[in-house]
């Protein structure tokens, strides 16, 4: 599995798998899988459709209501996922390659997220091998036995994005598996690889038959048939606000349980204060550019948009200019590289037009906004676009409001702690969002007035697997990881044990 053409030669039996077998789209439809380092394939995996999705859900359906993983005692399920974690660790270099062959981003990144993923699959084992086996429920007398308990919600259909296959695949996986469910999962049709390598290491760590299952194809008709399936009963989500609302909108029909993450329109806030010091000074630039341009910023949290304080603007932005021309761009698994392409042509199209209609609305460019000079570690073929800062910003700008998902920073200047607030605050999502300042008192009150789900105080992009994650307004509904993402998974239900029951005599008889 050490790149696409391994992979393929594994693969001669298909990339769908329902009901414990390898096998080819039924239509004998497939897909390559280019390299965004220089847009040539490496991979060919099996083109599903609405046909293969319904033998996945059928599968899946089999195995939750005639087999045994629902009824599987807690410790043997965790025991599970603490294995997949093993394998995961052992395969850390392969699946960190793969990923960046897929996704375009550098070895090192690849690297981290299968770390992450690990560590989704070991927190979910420790999670619900700790907890109680119910609620005890005081009913008011002795005679009554009443618990809460919680029970898997039953065959999950999982949709994932293209920008972190494997990690975004792990927040879905690992939760549904601890708690007892099924599940179809569709990857994005242009980095399938590693969550097709995912099952099989659940199928060496000994997940039975049935349990998960995959469909490799598109997203309007794979995707659009997993969310409208009466026999699905949860539809996790994660991806545009776009497909979102259609997810949304076929799931509803069956009243089935959805949970969705849409990605967001990040502020990173930054205080004079914060930049008193040289070191300050020197932290806060360098953490806007990781906010903005790690994996190109092909990320849900990225922090595009810097709303900086008056007194230190033309400074910081100027230095924060200045360090994003000198990001070395390239193919991933170069030595030396720092960021990699966009994901795909039509990606780094849209990245340009949101830039042109930037400059047409009146932002200032301070660097980058075009291609760079083709070289040997960043083919012309290849889908690659400079970091780009742009300056003198302001909210009617599309740019500002909307999700680029590419290499583009946005610079708005603000002159109070309200302003910034309410500049932080006026975007229609809420994911993420940072305060950088040295005032402790400043920090709180900020981090409490942002109406974002997760916010970092002088620090960006850091996530525990213990700590939810999920965001306001349409940022989405429901949450992954922490205790609450492991709630999504699961059915509350509330069993009432009369100890000594006798007649009522309501009715005279």
């Amino acid at each position: 599995m050490a790149d696409g053409t391994e992979l393929q030669a594994e693969r001669k039996r298909g990339t769908i798998h329902a009901g414990g077998e390898w096998h080819e789209a039924s239509s004998g439809g497939t897909r390559e899988i280019l390299d965004p380092a220089d847009a040539r394939p490496f991979a060919v995996v099996s083109e599903g459709d609405e046909k293969d999705a319904d033998l996945a859900v059928a599968a899946a359906r089999r195995a939750f209501d005639e087999g045994g993983w629902p009824h599987t005692p807690v410790a043997e399920r965790a025991a599970l996922l603490r294995r997949v974690a093993g394998l995961l660790v052992r395969d850390r270099e392969k699946l960190g390659l793969l990923e960046s062959r897929d996704a375009g981003k550098t070895v090192e990144e690849g690297r981290v997220d299968i770390d992450c993923v690990a560590d989704a699959f070991r927190y979910f084992a420790d999670l619900v091998a700790a907890e109680a086996p119910g609620r005890v429920v005081d009913a008011g007398s002795p005679d009554v036995h009443s618990v809460v308990v919680h029970e898997p919600v039953g065959v999950c259909a999982m949709i994932t994005p293209w920008n972190y296959p494997l990690l975004q695949a792990s927040w879905k996986i690992a939760p549904a598996l601890a708690a007892g469910n099924t599940f179809v999962i569709k990857p994005s049709e242009i980095t399938p690889l590693t969550t097709v390598a995912l099952i099989d290491l659940l199928i060496e760590a000994g997940l039975p038959a049935g349990v998960a299952n995959i469909v490799t194809g598109p997203g309007h008709t794979v995707g659009a048939r997993l969310a409208e399936h009466p026999d699905v009963d949860l539809v996790s989500f994660t991806g545009g606000l776009a497909s979102g609302t259609k997810v949304a909108r076929a799931a509803a029909v069956t009243v089935k349980k959805v949970a969705l993450e849409l990605g967001g329109k990040n502020p990173n806030v930054v205080f004079a204060d914060a930049c008193a010091t040289e070191e300050g000074f020197d932290t806060a630039v360098d953490q806007a550019l990781n906010a903005a341009f790690i994996h190109s910023g092909q990320v849900c949290s990225a922090g595009s948009r810097l709303i900086v304080e008056e007194p230190v603007r033309e400074r910081f932005v100027a230095e924060l200019a200045r360090r994003a021309e000198r990001i070395r761009l390239g193919r991933g698994t170069e030595d030396g590289v720092e960021c990699g392409p966009l994901v795909s042509e039509q990606q780094r199209a849209k990245t340009e037009e949101y830039v042109a209609s930037a400059l047409a609305e009146g932002a200032v460019l301070r660097c980058g906004g075009r291609r760079p000079e083709p070289s040997p570690q960043r083919p012309q073929s290849g889908y690659f676009y400079e970091p780009t800062v742009l300056d003198h910003c302001h909210r009617g700008m599309r740019v500002v409001r909307e999700e680029v998902f590419g290499p583009v920073l946005t610079v708005e200047t603000f002159r109070t702690e309200d302003e910034a607030v309410a500049l932080a605050n006026d975007t229609e999502y809420g994911l993420a969002g940072a305060v950088w300042t040295a005032d402790a008192g400043r920090a709180r009150r900020v981090a409490g007035r942002l109406r974002h789900g997760t916010v970092w105080i002088n620090d960006f992009h850091p996530y525990l697997p213990q700590a939810e994650w999920g965001g306001f307004g349409k940022s989405g509904t429901g949450r992954e990881l922490g205790p609450a993402g492991l709630a999504e998974y699961r059915e509350t239900k509330h069993v009432y044990q009369n100890l000594a029951p006798k007649p009522v005599r309501w009715f005279a008889g």
